[in-house]
């Protein structure tokens, strides 16, 4: 059985595999990073339920209910998706997770020395794809635990085709070179719910309830534009519990909207 899964509304073609955005394409054109391309091994994943380094912290985060062990943006990317529903233009994945259970890490030994993760809270992420007539939207739903402290990322990286792509964000531009000048630190767009990135064609990234963005890349032929609840090196690694929202006794939904202009 593939694990592939393929969505199409009019001259649009969305291809996931194992829950990952592996493909955009609009009348031909891709819109995605593709994995083999230089710059990064993934095309999109989730930071949860932490945003940033730990390593100077000892790979220990601070909780309600005492010290968690988590790598950088969390233990959910070592986890793998369930498909929970598929129709031609809508495709579901969860993955649910109990306390406490430790998740391998795959960054042990080579860059971390921490071999599990953990996490002292019940929790169930599911993330939607829906397209319409015009656009992709992905939807994060996160249940748990009554009080379970969360930030949530998105990190989608986008090919891009011309030689001075430009992200702008109101009247303000951003060249890939500003981008790749901050490093592996990823520069912060702070207060703002939509981004654009003009390239050989123009892709409008919205979302809802989301604060921030952070842009990333270290080469110029992609680049990752995340939309965040927190940017982690606002504070210390130690302080970054001072980021973290919490879940109420409803499910929290994040929203994140790709329109090709």
């Amino acid at each position: 059985m593939s694990n592939k899964t393929t969505l199409k509304v009019g001259n649009q073609i969305v291809t996931i595999e194992g829950g990952e955005l592996v493909g955009y394409q609009v009348s031909g054109h891709e819109f995605m990073h593709q994995k083999g391309n230089p710059g990064w091994r993934s095309v999109d994943t989730e930071m949860f339920p932490i945003i940033g380094p730990t390593n100077e912290a000892g790979f220990k985060v601070s909780t309600p209910k005492g010290d968690a062990t988590q790598d950088q943006h969390g233990l959910l990317r070592e986890m793998k998706y369930t498909v929970t529903g598929s129709t031609a233009s809508k495709a579901v994945f969860t993955k649910k997770y109990s306390a406490n259970t430790g998740v391998l890490n795959s960054k042990y030994p080579e860059k971390s020395t921490a071999e599990k993760l953990s996490w002292p809270y019940d929790f169930e992420f599911v993330k939607t794809f829906e397209l319409k007539d015009n656009e992709l939207v992905i939807t994060f739903t996160i249940s748990g635990d009554e009080g379970m402290p969360f930030m949530i990322g998105y990190h989608p990286a986008f090919m891009l085709h011309s030689k001075n792509p430009i992200i702008s964000v109101g009247d303000k531009e951003i060249s890939i070179d500003e981008v790749m000048a901050v490093g592996s630190r990823a520069l912060q767009v702070p207060n703002t719910n939509v981004i654009s990135l003009s390239d050989e064609k123009k892709l409008q990234i919205s979302t809802e309830g989301f604060k921030h963005f952070m842009l990333w890349t270290e080469v110029p032929n992609m680049v990752c534009i995340e939309p965040i609840t927190f940017y982690p090196y606002a504070v210390k690694q130690k302080n970054l519990a001072d980021g973290f929202m919490h879940l109420t006794n409803k499910p929290s939904k994040f929203k994140v909207g790709l329109k090709p202009m």
